[in-house]
């Protein structure tokens, strides 16, 4: 599938021109500094009528309102929220893996290298 990662601020310089229908997006948005700002990419995410699925912080109530689907995380240090929201992003990556019957444990084109000095 086609996937890329991308700064919530750099959104509206291409990737947004992808987003349809059939254009599920994965939004970080737990509260901090960018908060507001996540929350107006939802909404240009949502105008082009994508599917959102939002990773919040636990008791959001606002983005629950306008994701399709919210997974929650415990509220934390906002130095930490990049420790946890990865967790939910490899379990994601790794469950469409299996759901397409790729061989997790076999990925292809990787070249294993042992440096000596």
């Amino acid at each position: 599938i086609h996937a890329e990662g991308y700064p919530a601020a750099e959104m509206k310089h291409g990737p947004i021109a992808l987003i349809d229908a059939e254009m599920p997006v994965v939004v970080i948005a737990t509260h901090n500094g960018l908060y507001e700002k996540v929350i107006s990419n939802i909404q240009e995410i949502k105008a082009r009528k994508g599917k959102v699925i939002a990773i919040v912080t636990k008791g959001d109530t606002i983005i629950r309102q306008i994701a399709d689907c919210c997974i929650e995380l415990p509220e934390t240090l906002e130095c930490l929220d990049s420790l946890l929201t990865t967790i939910p992003l490899q379990l994601l990556a790794y469950h469409i893996a299996v759901c397409k019957g790729m061989d997790v444990d076999q990925p292809r084109n990787l070249a294993k290298s042992v440096t000596v000095e």
